[in-house]
This record gives structure tokens, sequence and C-alpha cells, in this order.
């Protein structure tokens, strides 16, 4: 049987948030790409279902309608102004995205299914400059000279799509990444997760703060409770997979435990009741830097491993990875260079210089989720001071004070009031 041949300037693996992001500023400096994913739009993808300031961000650079029209219905997007950190100890912490806010200020984050903010994108992707097969099956990837190209099948008709890029945004399995990194080292996936959808429970935050729970049964990782548009929540646990092997975890059972045994979450689950099953999937943390690109490939999103290892968020750094990707692009182009020399300048150190710290802090956090101690003794002390609360909410948006929670000196300044 003959292929159609297809020749294109870019090849994206995967139409996530990674895969949308590059599309969207591809589209936006007129370069034609091709779009390949194996699931039909909408879809699902496990997830914490929350939406930072970084998606914001990325969402507003593509174009500011989409999100006015994200902050116009809250109805779908929820608001969230801030997170609750509760210790071991099961104090809580109330800790504002924006404290100095005003009545013109927006809600930083949002939350909603996966299943619909994919499918928001997705629909956002659609342009002249864009062509997307969904449903569609990868048979082999073909990397010879300056070109790859992509044997695939869609409606019963086989293709052969080449272009001299391909970005992997095809997730922690990605084909593209297994295609172009075989012989890399580095785990893809340092942790695993849970999801499952509830409605009734009671006691959420007002202002729809997504809530993390650090029990001490779950050290070093944690129950997390995230409100969802109608009532529902996003209820979910993440911890480091060599910690589940070496205790042997069964991660359902010990989340299900939580709900109906902590005496700090059982009562609000009273009442609740599970509307799906109960479903995991892989993490890649970023805890440390490795290649995300090389001759004529990028990776993106979770393909390059980029999950941020202290709150779990995806989504923002695969949105934000995949609009650095298209300006890579932009420059490789017109000088017609996709060396990894050229790639790893344009996109692996540019990403690195600025996600890298923020990165490197959310590692150090990490590790030292595994010491309650030192978490009842922060939250006691922000607990009675105001003060020490405010001080906390800024590291959340200023990377120069969080950098501070990862050293002695912050904790010693604690000890002694100063």
């Amino acid at each position: 049987m003959s292929k159609n041949s297809i020749d294109t300037k870019v090849i994206i693996v995967g139409a996530g948030p990674a895969g949308a992001g590059i599309s969207f500023f591809l589209t936006n400096y007129e370069i034609p790409h091709i779009v390949i994913d194996k699931n039909t739009f909408p879809r699902d993808k496990v997830c914490g279902d929350a939406c930072s300031g970084k998606t914001a961000l990325v969402i507003k650079r593509a174009n500011p309608d989409w999100l006015a029209e994200i902050l116009e219905h809250s109805e779908e997007f929820l608001p969230s102004w801030g997170i609750t950190f509760v210790a071991p100890n099961g104090k809580a912490l109330d800790i504002p995205f924006s404290p100095n806010r005003t009545e013109e200020t927006k809600a930083p984050g949002f939350t909603l299914p996966r299943l619909d903010f994919d499918d928001f994108l997705f629909r956002k992707m659609a342009s002249p400059y864009c062509t997307i097969y969904e449903g569609a099956t990868i048979g082999n990837i073909i990397h010879e000279g300056n070109k790859v190209s992509v044997n695939m099948t869609h409606d019963a008709t086989e293709y052969e799509i080449s272009a001299p890029i391909i970005i992997g945004a095809d997730g922690d399995k990605s084909i593209v990444r297994k295609q172009f990194l075989s012989g890399s080292t580095v785990p893809k996936t340092y942790a695993v997760g849970l999801r499952a959808y509830y409605e009734g429970i009671t006691g959420m935050h007002r202002e729809n703060f997504i809530e993390l729970h650090f029990l001490p049964e779950m050290l070093p990782g944690y129950l997390w409770i995230f409100p969802l548009p109608g009532g529902k929540a996003n209820v979910g646990v993440g911890i480091l997979s060599e910690v589940i092997r070496d205790k042997k975890i069964n991660l359902r059972e010990q989340m299900l435990a939580a709900i109906k045994n902590n005496p700090q979450i059982a009562p609000r689950f009273a009442n609740a009741r599970l509307t799906d099953k109960i479903q995991g999937w892989g993490l890649p943390l970023a805890m440390e830097r490795q290649p995300i690109s090389g001759n004529n490939f990028m990776l993106c999103g979770d393909a390059a491993s980029l999950v941020d290892p202290f709150s779990g968020e995806g989504i923002g750094n695969a949105l934000y990875s995949g609009m650095l990707a298209a300006m890579a692009i932009k420059e490789a182009l017109p000088a017609n260079d996709f060396s990894a020399t050229f790639l790893k300048k344009a996109y692996d150190d540019v990403l690195y210089k600025r996600l890298g710290d923020e990165l490197k802090i959310s590692a150090t956090l990490q590790r030292l989720c595994k010491y309650p101690w030192l978490f009842n003794f922060v939250v006691n002390k922000a607990y009675k001071s105001p003060s020490l609360r405010n001080t906390i909410s800024c590291m959340f948006t200023d990377m120069d004070l969080r950098e501070q929670l990862s050293k002695p000196s912050f904790y010693l300044k604690i000890l002694f009031n100063r």
C-alpha cells in the first residue's frame, strides 16, 4: 500500500498542554506544523487538575482573549486564591497567593478537570498553520541525516510525515523520548500519584484554596484535596516510587484509610461520595537537569520530566516548555540548524535558566518532606506569627524569597524569632 507523503516544518507528537503550548506559538509565528495524538478529544488525563499562575501566564501570552474567557467563566474554571498546608501534627496554615490583592486583582490560579481543560486547549489549536491528526497510530520514527519521518496511520490511511524537527510532547511514556534518548540513564518517573473524584466533601475554603495534607504515614508524599467546579473535588496522593517499593505501600489502601480514619480528614468525608474509579499515573519529577533535546528533536512537559518535585505541578511547566520550544524553533528555522548544539543553547539552556532555580528549590523542599518535625515547627511558628505567614505567602511568587525555605538559616531565624 502506498503512503501519502507530507512535508512540514514541525512534527508535534502529543496534543496535551505541552503540545498545545508549542502549537499556539508556532501559529503566532506563522510556522506550519502537524500535531499527532493517539487519542480523540475530549479525553481524560489523570492529574491533580490545578492550574497555577504559570498556566495563566502562557495562555495570556499566546492570546489574551483566551485568558479573559477563562476569567469570565468561573463556573467552569474555578478561581483559586491560595493553598492550605496541613502539617503532620494536624495544624493548618492558609497561604494566600495574592496577600495584597485589590478588587481588580484576578485569581492567579484555577481548577477544572483535565478532561475539560485539555479540550479547551485542543480547540484553541485550530489555525491555518496547524494540521491535527487525532486518533492516530504511529508506526515508527525514522531519523536520517537532518530529517525526521513519522509513519502514521489515520482513518485507515497511511502517511509518511517528514520535517527537520520533531517534538515529544507525549507524556511520561513518550515514544519520542524512547526513540531519541534510549541510552539515557536518568529515571523518567520518580513518583506515583492516585486521583479520585468526590462530591459532598465539607469544610472547603471559601476562596477555593487547594489543600496539601502532609500526613505522617505518607511522608515524603502528601494527600491533596483540590476544589473543582460544581461542588466536586479532586482527591489524591503522591509519593516517591522508591518509598512505595521500600515500604511495600499499597497506595490505594493508604489513601482510603486516611479518608476513613484521619481525625482531620474523615469527618469531612462523612457524606462524600466517590464519583469515579481511582486511577494512578507516573509523575516524572524534575529532580535534576537532564538532556531535553538533541539532533532534530526536543522534549516538552512530562516527556522532558518537568513536573515540579514539591508541588507536583505539571500543567504550567508543560505549557511553559512548549512556549520556549516554539521560540527555539523560530530561531532554528532561518538558520536551518536543528543540531544538538544549537537546540541545547536555544532550548535546554533557556528553559533551565528560567525554571532551573525553581525546580532545584522544589527538589530540596521535596527532600525536606521526610522530616515531620520540621513541618510541625514551621507551621506552629507561622500559626502564631502573621508576619511569618506573610513571608511564606510571598515565597510562592518571589523565587528569591522561596530559596530561603531550603536554607538552614531560615529556620534558625524562626527559632530565635528574628
